[in-house]
C-alpha cells in the first residue's frame, strides 16, 4: 500500500514537473524563455518546447501586425497653416530579445511609438505646405515618415509596416475663421453682383427711355407733318369753296372771329367797340331790333 501512494505521488509530481517543462509556442506567437528575468533564448518556430520547471518563464509576443493609435495632435506646417493630425500605424515584433530589453509590453511599446509617430509628424509635414498635404505628393510624405519612424523603431525591436493619416481638420477656431472669411467673401460678391445689377438695370432703363423719347419725338414729327399735310388740304379746300363766293367767304371768317372773341373773352375783360364798325356788319339787323352793349 505505501508502495501505491509513493508510486501516486511520484506520478504526480512527475506530471507536474513535466507540464512545468513544456510549452507550446503557436503560428502566431514568438516567444522568450527568461532565467530569473533575464532572457536566454528566444523562439520563433511554433510546436512544442522545454524549459526548466520553476527557474524559467515564457514571454509570449505577436508574429502579426499590431495597430498602435497615437494620440490627436496639431501640427503647424510650412505655409503657417494649422491642422489636427489623427493618425494610426501598424507594426511587427522582429527582435523579441530586444523588444524585451527596450521595452518589455505590448503597451509600453504602443506609448513609445505614439511618441516617436507625432514627432515625426510634426517634424515632416512642418516642412510641407497644405497643398502638398491635399496633393499626390501625400504618399511620398507618407514614405518619408514611415521611414524615418522606422530609424527608431528598430531599436526597440520592432519594424513599421505602415503610417497612415486617417484624419487631418482645421482647429475649430481656425474652421469659425475660414468660415468667418467665407462668409465675408460671398457677401462681398453678392454686393457686386446686385452693383452690377444695378447698373445693367440704368443701362436698360436708360436705352428704354431713350428709344421711347426717340418713338414719341417721331411720332410728333409724323403727326406735325400729317397734320400740316391735312391742314394744307383744308386750305386748299376753303380756298376752293371760298373763290367761288367770296361773300360767303367773308361771313364765314367774321363768324369764326365773333366765335374765338366770345369763347376766349372772361367775365373781367371789357371791349369797346363802335356799332358802326365793320366788324359787327353781320349784326347791323340785330342791332336795329335789339341794342347791343359790347364788352
Amino acid at each position: 500500500m505505501n508502495w501505491a501512494v509513493a508510486g501516486v505521488c511520484i506520478v504526480f509530481a512527475m506530471g507536474v514537473i513535466l507540464s512545468q517543462a513544456l510549452f507550446i509556442v503557436n503560428e502566431t506567437e514568438q516567444a522568450l524563455v527568461v532565467l530569473f528575468g533575464e532572457p536566454v533564448r528566444e523562439i520563433r518556430t511554433p510546436g512544442i518546447n522545454f524549459k526548466i520547471p520553476l527557474a524559467e518563464n515564457t514571454t509570449y509576443y505577436e508574429r502579426r501586425a499590431l495597430d498602435v493609435d497615437p494620440p490627436r495632435q496639431q501640427v503647424i506646417l510650412a505655409d503657417q497653416k494649422r491642422l489636427d493630425v489623427d493618425s494610426y500605424a501598424r507594426y511587427k515584433i522582429i527582435d523579441p530579445l530586444q523588444f524585451f530589453r527596450a521595452v518589455r509590453a505590448e503597451r509600453e511599446a504602443a506609448s513609445r511609438l505614439s511618441i516617436i509617430i507625432n514627432s515625426s509628424l510634426r517634424r515632416v509635414l512642418g516642412n510641407q505646405t497644405l497643398a502638398d498635404v491635399l496633393s499626390k505628393k501625400r504618399a511620398r510624405i507618407m514614405t518619408n515618415i514611415r521611414t524615418e519612424v522606422n530609424d527608431s523603431a528598430h531599436r526597440f525591436g520592432m519594424e513599421i509596416i505602415e503610417v497612415r493619416i486617417r484624419r487631418a481638420d482645421y482647429p475649430d477656431a481656425t474652421k469659425q475663421n475660414i468660415f468667418d472669411r467665407m462668409t465675408s467673401e460671398r457677401e462681398r460678391e453678392a454686393r457686386e453682383f446686385r452693383a452690377q445689377g444695378n447698373e445693367q438695370a440704368q443701362k436698360i432703363r436708360a436705352d428704354a427711355d431713350k428709344q421711347r423719347t426717340v418713338i414719341v419725338a417721331e411720332s410728333q414729327k409724323n403727326a406735325e407733318t400729317l397734320r400740316g399735310q391735312g391742314d394744307g388740304q383744308a386750305i386748299k379746300v376753303y380756298t376752293d369753296a371760298f373763290s367761288r363766293d367770296l361773300a360767303f367767304f367773308d361771313f364765314y371768317w367774321s363768324m369764326q372771329v365773333y366765335k374765338k372773341m366770345v369763347n376766349n373773352g372772361s367775365a373781367d375783360t371789357t371791349m369797346l367797340l363802335s356799332l358802326n364798325s365793320e366788324f359787327f356788319k353781320y349784326f347791323n339787323s340785330i342791332a336795329t331790333r335789339h341794342p347791343v352793349d359790347a364788352r
